[in-house]
Parts: C-alpha cells; structure tokens; sequence
C-alpha cells in the first residue's frame, strides 16, 4: 500500500519510482519468461516496435522488440498484472479501489542497439475524460542510466496536454525535450515506475552488453471513459482489482461503457486470439512506451 508521503510525492511530481516492489528471484523469473515468448513470437512473425521518430534521437540503426497483451501468451503474466503489490498502490495512486485494464506491452530494448524513445506523453494515444490514466513499468532486469532507463520530467503531467507531433509516434520537439535533459529513473530488477499518462517520458538507447527487460501496464478507472475510441487491444477492459461499476450504466456521447470495451465486444473471440494477442496491434499505430 502507498504511505502518504509516497502519494505526497506523487502528487507533486506525477511518478513514483517504488523499489523491491517484486524479488529479485521474481524478476529473474518473468525475465526468462519474457525472453522465451519473444523468441517464439519471432520464430512466426516481427516483433519491431521501433518508432520511426527514434531516427531523431541517434543515427544509429536501432532494435525494440515487443508483445502486447502478455496475458494472452502466459499465465505467469496474467497473474503479475493481478498482483495485489501492483494494483493496490495503482489503485491509490487512481484515487479508485476499481482498476481497470488499458493495454499491457513488453518490451525487450536489445543490447548494443536498443531503440530510444523520443519524449512524449501518453495522453495523445488514448486520451480519457478524466484523465486517471497511469502507467506501471515493471523492471525484470537492471535498468541504469547506459540501458536507456526511463527519464521524467518531474511535474510535467500538472501542465496538461501538451501540443505533439504526430508523425513518426506521438512526441514532442527533440529541440524543446532532449531525451538527455530528463530526469534519469535507474531502476533495479524488482522495481516498479509508476506515473501519469500526462508526465512527459523518454529513453536513450541502449548501448550496454545486456538486454533491458520491462513490462508496461496502462490501468485507469474504470468510470472514466476514453474521449476517443482509438488505441483499442483484445484485453482492454479486463478488471485488475475490484470490479465495473459501469455495466450496465449508459455509454457517455459517443462512447462506449467500460464493461462493454472489456470482456464482452473487445474479449475473446471477435477480436481475434493470436493476431490480437501476439502484438500485430503493438507497433506503428498503435505502440508507445518508454
């Protein structure tokens, strides 16, 4: 559970670096169970999710590999998206003891040539009326500064949305948000980054001999609807902790209830087990991270 000065310092900065948060036998665990689903995914098809506004950060060719909706491909990862350590801070962080899923993503940043990710926020993806969308990067491996760790910049998310650029991935001006002028959150195996949707965030590549392993998981509450039906993913919906209170309530204008973009349209058959799951919806349109 958050203590009061972690939600204070959150409150404050938009993020929350908590450290330990799983073992580092836990994290070891979920790495080779990442680096294994990867390695069948790519045996069938690409798992590139290299923005093309990387090119903006370094000339040097770069390498992302990815997987959306973990939880479709591996048990182990349905039960760490579950995890009480996790949803219970998000769920104070959310202000709602109801959290919902978004999407989930993994990403594999190659050693050597792990691709950057240009600063941005998340918001521009998927925007939501009330704007309690967050995000957990979960570490399975070390992440220091030479990794291309995560970089914030503490406080942004009080400004609001923030005018992007579209093409090449949602990002702001590198002449305005050099990835290098952030703040560095080097992180351990086990540690857990959380922060707003609208806290501006980035990474350099990767230029260390080891590969940098992380899950990113994209919750909010489930009362506040998308303003826009974009960025949708077979999982999307799926309750994290508690439960819906919006089945059953009318959709807002031009929107969807929560309930419905979840286990019933969205889930399952219709949208598709192995596309859907494998993360052909993970790249161009569709991928962000960090």
């Amino acid at each position: 559970m958050l203590t009061q000065d972690q939600l204070d310092f959150y409150k404050e900065n938009g993020y929350l670096h908590v450290k330990g948060l799983f073992t580092a036998q836990e994290a070891a665990a979920y790495r080779q169970e990442a680096h294994e689903l990867i390695a069948r995914l790519q045996a069938v098809k690409s798992v590139e999710a290299t923005w093309e506004a990387a090119k903006e950060v370094t000339t040097t060719k770069t390498s992302l590999h990815h997987c959306h909706d973990v939880q479709f491909q591996s048990a182990a990862f349905a039960r760490l998206i579950t995890d009480p350590r996790l949803t219970d801070i998000a769920a104070g962080i959310i202000g709602s003891p109801n959290v919902q899923l978004h999407h989930n993503k993994l990403f594999i940043k190659p050693p050597e040539k792990g691709s950057p990710f240009p600063m941005h926020q998340d918001q521009p993806f998927f925007p939501h009326d009330k704007d309690s969308m967050i995000a957990a990067i979960i570490h399975f491996d070390d992440a220091p500064l030479e990794k291309g760790c995560v970089r914030v910049v503490p406080g942004s998310y009080k400004k609001g949305p923030v005018p992007h650029i579209k093409e090449g991935g949602w990002h702001l001006p590198l002449s305005e948000y050099p990835v290098e002028s952030a703040l560095p959150c080097e992180a351990k195996a086990g540690d857990v980054l959380f922060f707003s949707y609208l806290t501006i965030h980035g990474s350099a590549v990767n230029v260390s001999s080891e590969a940098r392993t992380t899950l990113l998981v994209q919750m909010r509450d489930p009362l506040d609807p998308p303003s826009v039906l974009t960025h949708l993913s077979r999982g999307q919906g799926m309750m994290l902790r508690g439960m819906d209170p919006s089945v059953g309530m009318a959709p807002p204008a031009g929107n969807e209830p929560g309930g419905q973009m979840g286990g019933g349209q969205m889930g399952g058959g219709q949208m598709g087990g192995g596309q859907m799951g494998g993360g052909t919806m993970g790249g161009g349109q569709m991928g962000k991270g960090m």
